[in-house]
């Protein structure tokens, strides 16, 4: 998923977003500890949307502090 699609997101479901995330990545560590996981590039590309959603959850936060300090 593009960062771009994730900032149109409401916070409530961003934050389910990463809830889901993080349930896929520890699904496919297990997987890939057991050795049943095909294709390990899954792991990278749920990290990495993973931590796409995680700064832009810091990103909103950062923003709704400094809108709040003007």
């Amino acid at each position: 998923m593009k960062a771009g699609d994730l900032r149109q997101l409401k916070p409530d479901e961003l934050d389910a977003r990463v809830s889901e995330l993080r349930s896929q990545l520890f699904n496919l560590r297990i997987k890939d500890a057991t050795q049943q996981l095909d294709d390990r590039m899954s792991r990278r590309t749920t990290r990495r949307d993973l931590a796409r959603a995680l700064t832009v959850i810091s990103e909103q936060a950062r923003a709704a502090k400094e809108e709040v300090g003007t």
